[in-house]
């Protein structure tokens, strides 16, 4: 089964990056871009693991929900990885709930590592994925027009609770994939 782990996204957080992202398709880059009802926020990607691991990866996710509070998070900026002037991969950032979110995806991978899956090789940064860069064309009005939004970037401020953590499966087909949750925890409210 193919999952991740991740925080949903309010609709009206979806809805100001599903703008964005129709202002970044006018400069007709080939991009694949999320789809708005996919729109996330990734704390671990898991892959493909055997169900076995699916009750004990429950149990870590309630484990750490018990020891962690419901918080805000709130849209900040824009940028691309690895670099702006050369984006693979488009996404917004958060600065409120930035620590906390970390702390949570460190756990996780602490967690998880010691029923046998991998750590990640990079540092995790707290960001939400809009899309992914398939080749170079259009790079420089892609680029030039990110650059300006990202100067006066209108979703900025954007705030959101974050109450829950969820597993989701992943079904790819022909039209895209499809996300399923498995399991939904609370964290602790105050």
């Amino acid at each position: 089964m193919r999952t991740f782990i991740a925080l949903e996204l309010s609709q009206e957080i979806r809805t100001s990056v599903s703008l964005l992202q129709q202002t970044l398709q006018k400069t007709d880059p080939d991009v694949k871009w999320v789809e708005p009802q996919n729109i996330h926020l990734t704390l671990k990607f898991l892959g493909e693991i055997e169900d076995t691991k699916i009750k004990h990866t429950s149990d870590i996710l309630e484990g750490i929900a018990k020891t962690n509070s419901s918080y805000s998070i709130r849209l900040s900026e824009l940028g691309g990885f690895p670099k702006i002037d050369c984006p693979r991969v488009i996404w917004v950032g958060i600065d409120l709930g930035d620590s906390q979110t970390k702390e949570i995806a460190r756990l996780l991978e602490e967690k998880l590592y010691s029923i046998g899956i991998p750590k990640e090789t990079r540092e995790f940064s707290t960001h939400i994925t809009i899309g992914r860069v398939r080749t170079g064309k259009n790079r420089l009005k892609l680029v030039s027009e990110l650059k300006k939004l990202s100067a006066d970037f209108s979703g900025k401020g954007l705030e959101m609770q974050v109450l829950k953590i969820t597993l989701f499966e992943s079904k790819l087909s022909p039209k895209g994939p499809a996300y399923a949750p498995i399991k939904e925890v609370n964290l602790k409210t105050t």
